[in-house]
């Protein structure tokens, strides 16, 4: 990536920091993700946008801000790519999946605060994230106390927009959200200095679609046993489906996805189709977090489903393309994204639900929930998937960790206990 050097210092990438990470970055893609037998050969795209992953593709975000174009930077799933889409803009997710700079970011932050709050922080501290030093904009959302109090430090640092999530699905919280998509939509167009208008936004709603339908029908083929693609690459491809550009990204899913039919028509698979299925719940996990799955397969599992934010949550609603004018077609983005079901709202028995009916139609063995510590939504609610789970039928394994590899062993030795049971069943 030596040819990048001068963009990333344009744009204020820390380069001694930087090449530090880079230096990490690539042995842990191949141990975890590259070396794994039997992989389809259409991950080879994939594989080759991580290895741009802060070269051709910051790249391709620089050139559309020369051409008077701006650039999102956003944590969330709640965020309304469509909007920023149809105003000629990229939306691009932020780093947060690993241990960068956590002394600094504690010299702001309670050292008991979750680790994907402390990483986005620590990659902010130290400008190693191409991705957050090329948006114009970081669009923040309510998703959690931490979350909110977080980009009021983060506001010191970059231009902040903060949407206000609703904390329950009731009519006047419905209405309350439409309000904020409608002020989000007048933030965008500040910020581009262009209006809203009906058929560019009909045609943004078709791209992300377009890119939803693709990632569900990679979802459909994971029902196949034996699986045809492991979790860890399953995973990989939904947190590149932060950065890519959707049209390009939902042409290669679609390409994986022949091959993978075609394997899941052939009985041709990834894993014996002895071992145990698993459903991975839990929090979002965003590159290079692969700690857990990691552990999973090495010990002979096979998570088959993700219900994470970067899993089935950010594709699995569409937004209703049909729409006589702009405000009813906002309002069917609003409505959409009201129907993702974080740990945040209360009450959330959807989840549980969702949880338990992706289990079956999944044939999953077991479910293993995923909670950072000091993450209250996600770790509070554990208790009634569980109980929903569990009275399914389905047995559950609770991991807390964060992003070291400290209790790694730990966690390996709770998972391959897990397993055993669950292939003695």
């Amino acid at each position: 990536m030596e040819d990048y050097r001068q963009m990333w210092a344009d744009i204020g990438v820390d380069l001694k920091a930087h090449d530090g990470l880079l230096e990490v970055l690539p042995p842990l893609f191949g141990d975890v993700i590259v070396n794994q037998p039997n992989r389809p050969a259409r991950m080879a795209y994939f594989d080759a946008f991580f290895g741009e992953i802060h070269g051709r593709r910051i790249w391709e975000l620089v050139q559309q801000q020369k051409s008077g174009r701006k650039v999102v930077g956003a944590f969330c799933t709640y965020v309304p790519e469509e909007i920023v889409t149809a105003l000629g803009s990229s939306c691009v997710g932020l780093c947060g999946g690993a241990e960068v700079a956590f002394e600094a970011a504690e010299q702001y932050l309670p050292h008991n605060t979750c680790a994907l709050i402390k990483s986005s922080l620590g990659f902010k501290l130290g400008k190693v994230c191409p991705y957050f030093e090329a948006s114009d904009l970081v669009i923040g959302e309510t998703t959690c106390d931490g979350k909110k109090k977080y980009y009021e430090i983060l506001g010191e640092m970059a231009d902040v927009y903060v949407m206000q999530l609703p904390q329950m699905k009731q009519e006047a919280d419905r209405e309350m959200w439409r309000g904020e998509v409608r002020r989000f939509t007048a933030k965008m167009e500040e910020l581009t200095g262009e209006k809203l208008e009906l058929d560019r936004l009909k045609e943004a709603v078709k791209v992300s679609n377009d890119k939803r339908k693709a990632m569900q029908r990679l979802a459909e083929v994971r029902k196949a046993a034996p699986p045809v693609i492991s979790g860890k690459d399953a995973l990989f491809i939904n947190q590149i489906a932060f950065l890519d550009e959707p049209r390009r990204f939902a042409n290669k899913v679609n390409e994986l996805c022949d091959e993978l039919e075609k394997r899941a028509a052939a009985g041709e698979g990834v894993a014996e189709a002895s071992a145990p299925r698993i459903l991975l719940s839990g929090c979002p996990m965003a590159i290079p977090n692969w700690k857990v799955p990691h552990i999973v397969e090495s010990a002979g599992g096979a998570i088959v489903m993700e219900e994470l934010c970067t899993g089935s949550r950010y594709y699995s609603h569409l937004v209703d393309e049909a729409a006589a004018d702009l405000d009813k077609m906002l309002d069917n983005i609003a409505d959409s994204y009201l129907d993702i079901d974080c740990a945040v709202f209360t009450p959330n028995d959807e989840r549980a639900e969702n949880i338990v009916r992706m289990a079956k139609e999944y044939s999953v063995d077991g479910v293993m929930y995923y909670s950072l510590l000091f993450c209250s939504p996600y770790s509070v609610e554990a208790y009634k998937v569980r109980k929903a789970v569990e009275g399914a039928g389905v047995p559950l394994l609770y991991v807390e960790t964060d992003y070291s590899q400290g209790d790694a062993q730990q966690i390996a030795t709770r998972v391959e206990a897990f397993l055993e049971m669950l292939s003695s069943k």
